[in-house]
């Protein structure tokens, strides 16, 4: 479902063997069986490898065989990841990762990256960074040299060591070494606007993500909200349990939120039943960028009467993808089920319309993107506040 709902199973596949064997690991056990394409690829692999006069990587080969397996099956769900990229793309469902709790500007400065965020209590507070600061070296290389991805991924490492870091405060330069550890993600941030009405952003419907977003309710009512404003832009989906658990925390019991069916044709559908309801106007702002839990998000809201959806129609990502980890540590994510809205819609390539459709410039997207888009400048956002505001 930052971008898709993975359902781990347990499956090895077997590729290049003699025998044009293909072993699965489902959940009922070992599965053999041959077929003409395990045949082709095994006998296109043994040819390579007896005749082919130059040197050959047996690891790229097979990513490409995977990856171009799935290319053909046409659908732009459906991918492959590498054993390279599985363990981050894991981690990323946790919400978690082995870091120092910094967040970093996605744009480079002329001197490095600015640090946007520091998550309380880990490493990079502990060692005195702070939210302004910017990371100008890592390690002893210019960050800016390194370039935002390779300076991430020299930033994070095993646990319980240490990374070396060059930062400016200022015209002050200083220097620290945080030692890494696991940190979770602060994936939904709030505030109470001027007005009166609670901001709550949504990054993604990953591991944690309902108990930070429930925690960010509560605050803002504690706090004096008499509205709510719902931002899932950007948000690239996540969990169905993460997202159910939202919906039934904000909605009165008894009502249906979301149905799944699998490919085995078996059909699921998820009522409210927590005993809790949110008793404010609502508002949800969602974009183009707004993928699979986010979309089955603002639509139940929206179906069920229980919010104004404002901002762009939605991606129309209404498959989910099983993960399925292979042998020799990739995996393959494939659109194994479709899900549906309380009113039974599918929302694949179709998305969801707002009820009122607010567009932001090229421009605005950017720096919303970002995060460096200003509340007087984001149309959407004054759109879902006017309306709370005058229109309920």
């Amino acid at each position: 479902m930052r971008k898709i709902f993975h359902i781990l199973a347990m499956i090895g596949l077997v590729l290049f063997t003699l025998a044009a064997t293909v072993l699965v690991m489902g959940r009922s056990g070992m599965i053999g069986y041959q077929d003409p394409v395990s045949q082709k690829v095994a006998q296109a692999a043994e040819v390579i490898d007896t005749v082919f006069m130059g040197e050959h990587d047996a690891t790229l080969m097979g990513d490409a065989a995977v990856a171009a397996m799935i290319a053909s099956l046409g659908d732009r769900w459906s991918y492959y990841i590498s054993a390279e990229d599985y363990a981050a793309y894991e981690a990323q469902m946790t919400n978690s990762y082995v870091g120092i709790g910094i967040t970093i500007q996605t744009q480079m400065q002329e001197n490095g990256l600015l640090v946007t965020d520091v998550t309380p209590g880990g490493p990079a507070e502990a060692a005195g960074i702070q939210a302004g600061d910017i990371l100008t070296e890592v390690e002893g290389q210019s960050v800016v040299e390194l370039g935002r991805e390779q300076t991430v991924a020299q930033v994070r490492g095993e646990p319980g060591t240490e990374v070396n870091l060059t930062l400016l405060r200022g015209t002050e330069r200083y220097d620290c070494a945080p030692v890494r550890q696991t940190v979770q993600d602060i994936v939904v941030e709030s505030k109470l606007l001027a007005d009166g009405i609670g901001y709550i952003s949504i990054d993604n419907f990953d591991l944690n993500s309902a108990e930070q977003t429930i925690a960010a309710v509560d605050a803002q009512i504690e706090a004096g909200a008499t509205a709510l404003i719902l931002d899932v832009r950007n948000n690239p989906g996540g969990m169905k349990d993460e997202l159910v658990e939202i919906l039934d925390y904000l909605l009165a019991d008894g009502q249906p939120v979301f149905t799944s069916k699998s490919y085995t044709g078996q059909t699921v559908t998820d009522y409210t039943e927590d005993g809790h309801a949110v008793d404010l106007p609502m508002a949800v702002l969602v974009n183009a960028e707004s993928y699979s839990a986010a979309e089955f998000f603002a639509a139940a809201l929206q179906e069920l009467e229980a919010a104004r959806v404002v901002g762009e129609p939605t991606s129309g990502k209404g498959y989910f993808q099983i993960t399925y980890p292979l042998s020799d540590g990739s995996a393959m994510a494939i659109s194994s089920g479709e899900y549906f809205t309380p009113n039974g819609l599918s929302l694949a390539n179709v998305g969801i319309t707002p009820d009122e459709t607010v567009s932001l410039s090229d421009e605005a997207a950017y720096q919303l993107y970002l995060g460096g888009l200003a509340e007087t400048d984001d149309v959407q956002l004054q759109a879902a506040i006017a309306w709370l505001e005058h229109g309920k």
